[in-house]
């Protein structure tokens, strides 16, 4: 069982104090975190008292500890799952091998940039956030907002520790250059395109944690497997934090589809009528989710991805699960069917499972995300309602892969994942995707609710509280509240 020092400037159980030149590195690098989040993080809740789940350890039992602080306090560590003796690789040309305590000099180039990708995601998703504080419509959920925050910032600092340990010179300028990029910055964007999509209301903030969110939870799954074993220790630990993210998302939608149903009992299920009595209305939210949804399955990547095919040989990524699944976890024989466009319909090519890796990991996604909708429905069901919200089709508004739309490609999809023209897609894009007077109604929604214990009208509050304190409890502590 590994050691945890929480007395130290960063509070780790990777044994910092063995390595000074490591810890001075990070504790440079330390205020120049604190000066981004105090730029680009919450806006506005800064000097307030949160009451925030910190990490104190990897034990299951009793890993994380409730508390009010104040956000630039909080007490970002690094912390990684203790090793499992005798680990193997688990796919790929060196299955069965040891796996690597170190960064085999091969591999180096592609594993930064595999690591600086997944760290560029963490920063990002703040900045997209940095202004919901000011319209949360309540306490419970500010809080969890800067929750989610400030365990980003956190899994921010994991990946940091990876570069700065394993990467020497480099490492330390990518660190500094994490720092540097803005989200949705036209000149210096983040790395993935998602990441730089506009998230102004809370149910944007609920169908990103959702989806994108839950993006997050494969790809740490795959990283997870990785022969480059303080990587695989590292994210299994991030699994933990990253599991709540995807519980705000997921119950914030719940809630806002139970309030819906309570709305169209009182006035029927026109969308002007749910709108006009306070309510977003169904059709709005399917929007959402169509956005989301798509936006977030660009995550993996082409359907045919040969850094994917190379990064499974290698070691260093490999799918769901990977060691405890009942794979082939050499995928060299192997074909996947994959669907792909061409003379103007839609046929099916034998693509090597190699370079089918995207693919299969969001297979893996997709299926989870049927789960939460089902969940979802169930909540109109027991409302007694008819309506349902439905996933898209994967191939539906993609900007990345064989799908691509648009600017991004030459093909577009309905919601059934049906080939169209561009005249039928500009006839029925509205019906499908945000338009600016959607945006415009649920931004004049969002109105902040401060009083502890009560609830925007929109959102219908949670089953329960957070480390069971009751719905009254002051989440947040704020001087003008």
């Amino acid at each position: 069982m590994s050691l945890t020092d929480l007395s130290g400037k960063i509070p780790n159980n990777v044994d910092l104090n063995s390595d000074r030149r490591l810890r001075r590195a990070l504790e440079s690098w330390q205020p120049k975190f604190i000066e981004w989040w105090m730029e680009m993080g919450p806006a506005g809740f800064q000097a307030d008292d949160i009451y925030l789940r910190t990490a104190v350890s990897v034990d299951r039992d009793g890993w994380a500890h409730f508390d009010y602080v104040k956000m630039p306090d909080y007490r970002w560590g690094i912390f990684m799952n203790d090793r499992i003796p005798d680990r193997t690789i688990p796919m790929g040309d060196a299955l069965g091998q040891p796996v690597w305590q170190s960064v085999p000099g091969e591999y180096r180039n592609m594993l930064r940039r595999i690591i600086v990708t997944q760290a560029d995601t963490e920063p990002a998703s703040v900045e997209q956030q940095r202004l919901l504080g000011k319209t949360a419509p309540s306490l419970y959920d500010m809080r969890n907002l800067f929750q989610v925050n400030v365990e980003e910032g956190r899994h921010l600092w994991a990946m940091v520790y990876l570069l700065q340990t394993y990467f020497g010179r480099d490492g330390r300028e990518e660190a500094e250059d994490l720092l540097q990029r803005r989200s949705g910055h036209a000149d210096k964007p983040r790395i993935l395109t998602t990441f730089n999509d506009p998230c102004e209301d809370w149910l944007s903030f609920f169908m990103f944690t959702t989806f994108t969110d839950r993006d997050g939870k494969f790809q740490l799954h795959a990283l997870a497997q990785s022969g480059f074993d303080p990587l695989s220790r590292t994210c299994w630990f991030m699994l933990t934090e990253e599991a709540h993210h995807m519980f705000v998302g997921e119950t914030g939608v719940q809630r806002v589809c139970r309030r819906t149903a309570e709305i169209m009992d009182e006035v029927g299920p026109d969308a002007a009528a749910v709108r006009g009595a306070g309510g977003i209305d169904l059709e709005t939210v399917q929007k959402y989710l169509n956005f989301w949804y798509s936006s977030s399955l660009d995550l993996f990547g082409g359907e045919r991805s040969s850094n994917a095919a190379t990064f499974f040989a290698t070691g260093l990524k490999g799918r769901f699960m990977e060691a405890s699944r009942d794979y082939d976890h050499v995928a060299l024989e192997g074909h996947y069917e994959l669907p792909v466009v061409s003379g103007g319909s839609i046929g099916v090519e034998d693509v090597p499972l190699r370079v089918a890796m995207n693919e299969l990991l969001r297979d893996e996604y997709v299926k989870d995300c049927e789960n939460t909708v089902v969940r979802w429905n169930k909540v109109l069901e027991k409302a007694g309602r008819s309506e349902r919200l439905y996933l898209p089709h994967r191939r539906f508004n993609r900007r990345v892969g064989e799908y691509a739309s648009g600017e991004f490609g030459e093909s577009r999809f309905d919601t059934d994942g049906k080939l169209i023209s561009e005249h039928d897609w500009t006839l029925n894009r509205d019906k499908w995707l945000l338009t600016q007077a959607d945006l415009d109604f649920v931004k004049s929604m969002m109105h902040p609710v401060v009083e502890p214990g009560k609830m925007a009208g929109w959102i219908a509050p949670p089953m329960k509280g957070i480390n069971k304190n009751a719905s009254e409890f002051e989440y947040v502590k704020h001087p003008s509240m």
